[in-house]
C-alpha cells in the first residue's frame, strides 16, 4: 500500500544532491530544506491534484517550487497565500483578494485578512496539500497562524498534509515571554515565548501534539495518530525534514521573507525591535534599514537620524516625511537573545512618556498593540516603573522553563540546550 511506503521512504530515502549551499554547521555540507527532498515527497504528489501554500520564499535553488513541480509533472490546482502575497511584494497587513498567478495561470487563494481559513469549497477539488513558506522564528510573524489555520483546514476536511520544512534563522535560541491567552490574537496565537527555536515543521508537530488546533482537527489528528500506531491509516500529516540542519546551525535566507525584511541582519534584530511596532516611534519601515533603525521626532537630535518615506515595501509608514532622531543598529552585534536595551533606551528618552505606547480607544490591555507583540501586559508595566533589562529577563524564566520541556518532544534536529 502506497502510504505503508512513507515510513520506508522516509528512513532510506537518499537525499537530493544539489550545487545550491547554504551556511551549515560544517562549511562543506550543505542544508537542504524539505523542498528539495523530491524524492520523499513526490510520489505522492503524482496523479494527485494538489494544492500548495507558498510565496516567493518557495524555491528549490533559484526556481520557484511551483515551477519545479510543475516541470515535474504534478498537477497543481491551486495556489494558497500568506502576508504578503504568493509573490512577496504586498506590503504589511495589506489586504489581498484571490487572484489568478500571472505566470502559471492557477488560481490564488488569499488566506491573509478577513479570511485566514480554507473552506471545504477551496479543497473540494484538491487531493494533497503542501505547505512550504520560511519562517523567521519569531511569534509574532504571522506565517505561524497561517500554518495553524491550513493545518485546520486540512484535517477539518480529511486532506493529507506535507509541510516541507525549512530551516530557523533564528533557532539558535530560545527567549523572550511567553503569550498569556488574554493576549492571543493573529501576531500570537500559542503559548510561546517571542522566541520559540522551532522549525516551522517542529511547530507544526507541537501544535498537533499538544492539541491546539480547533476541536474538529484535534479529534482528526487524534485518531489519525492511534490509527498510525496500528498501521491502518492513510497520510494524513507528515514533516519532510531538512537534511543537515541542527538548532546550532546559522542559516542564510536565500530570499527575503518579505518587504521589510530584506537583509539577514534584520531578520536577526527583527525580535528586538518589532516591540516598537507598538509604540509610537518608527521602526524603520520607509527607510533602506528597516527594524535596523528606529527613533521618533521628539527624542534628542544628537542621535542617528533620518526620514521614512513612502516605498513599494511601506506605502505610509509610521511618521512619513518626518525627521527622526534615534538608533542606526546596522553594525550591532548578534547575541543568542533578545536585547531589550533599545527599547528601554527609547522609553527614558521619551519626553511625553503617556504617548510612548499606541493607546487603544478602549484603553483595555489586551487592545494595546504592543501588549499583542509581548503576549501579556506585564512587559508594558515593567518599562514603565523603570525594571531593568535583567530584571525583567529573569521573570521570564519561569515560563520559558516550562515552554522548553514541552518544545523538546517535538523537535526534529540536534539542539544543545
Amino acid at each position: 500500500m502506497i502510504y505503508k511506503r512513507l515510513l520506508l521512504l522516509l528512513l532510506s530515502s537518499v537525499l537530493l544532491t544539489t550545487a545550491f549551499c547554504q551556511t551549515a554547521t560544517k562549511a562543506d555540507t550543505a542544508i537542504l530544506p524539505g523542498a528539495y527532498r523530491t524524492d520523499v515527497y513526490l510520489p505522492y504528489l503524482t496523479g494527485k491534484k494538489v494544492g500548495i501554500f507558498a510565496n516567493q520564499t518557495s524555491t528549490i535553488g533559484q526556481t520557484h517550487l511551483v515551477d519545479t513541480l510543475q516541470k515535474l509533472g504534478v498537477n497543481i490546482v491551486k495556489i494558497f497565500a500568506p502576508e504578503h502575497g504568493f509573490r512577496g511584494t504586498a506590503g504589511a497587513g495589506e489586504h489581498l483578494n484571490n487572484d489568478t498567478d500571472k505566470q502559471t495561470g492557477i488560481p490564488i487563494v488569499s488566506l491573509y485578512g478577513k479570511k485566514v481559513k480554507p473552506t471545504t469549497a477551496d479543497l473540494k477539488d484538491v487531493d494533497v496539500l503542501v505547505f512550504d513558506l520560511q519562517d523567521v522564528g519569531v511569534r509574532f510573524y504571522t506565517y505561524l497562524s497561517s500554518l495553524q489555520y491550513f493545518m485546520e483546514g486540512a484535517f477539518e476536511n480529511g486532506k493529507p498534509l506535507f509541510v516541507l520544512d525549512r530551516p530557523n534563522p533564528n533557532g539558535f535560541y530560545v527567549d523572550g515571554p511567553v503569550l498569556e491567552p488574554a493576549y492571543k490574537s493573529f501576531i500570537g496565537m500559542q503559548p510561546i515565548p517571542v522566541v520559540y527555536g522551532m522549525t516551522i515543521g517542529e511547530y507544526a508537530r507541537m501544535i498537533a501534539g499538544e492539541k491546539w488546533l480547533s476541536e474538529t482537527a484535534n479529534k482528526v489528528y487524534t485518531s489519525y495518530e492511534h490509527a498510525k500506531a496500528t498501521k491502518d491509516t492513510p497520510i494524513h500529516f507528515i514533516v519532510i525534514k531538512c537534511a543537515n540542519y541542527t538548532h546550532a546551525s546559522r542559516y542564510q535566507l536565500p530570499v527575503a521573507p518579505s518587504p521589510n525584511l530584506p537583509t539577514m541582519h534584520a531578520v536577526y534584530m527583527y525580535p528586538s525591535t518589532c516591540f516598537f511596532e507598538g509604540t509610537n516611534l518608527s521602526e524603520g519601515r520607509g527607510t533602506a534599514h528597516p527594524f535596523e533603525y528606529f527613533g521618533h521626532p521628539s527624542l534628542p537630535d544628537n542621535l542617528f537620524h533620518f526620514t521614512p518615506q513612502s516605498t513599494t515595501a511601506a506605502k505610509d509608514p509610521k511618521l512619513k516625511n518626518q525627521l527622526c532622531y534615534g538608533w542606526d543598529i546596522t553594525d550591532a552585534a548578534l547575541l543568542p537573545q533578545l536585547q531589550l536595551k533599545w527599547l528601554l533606551q527609547a522609553y527614558q528618552l521619551f519626553p511625553d512618556k503617556d504617548s510612548f505606547f499606541i493607546q487603544p480607544k478602549s484603553k483595555q490591555p489586551a487592545d494595546y498593540f504592543f501588549n499583542k507583540l509581548t503576549g501579556n501586559s506585564t512587559l508594558m508595566q515593567q518599562i514603565i516603573s523603570g525594571k531593568t533589562e535583567a530584571q525583567i529577563r529573569a521573570s521570564w524564566q519561569p515560563q520559558l522553563d516550562a515552554f522548553k520541556k514541552i518544545r523538546k518532544k517535538y523537535l526534529l534536529y540536534e539542539d544543545e540546550r
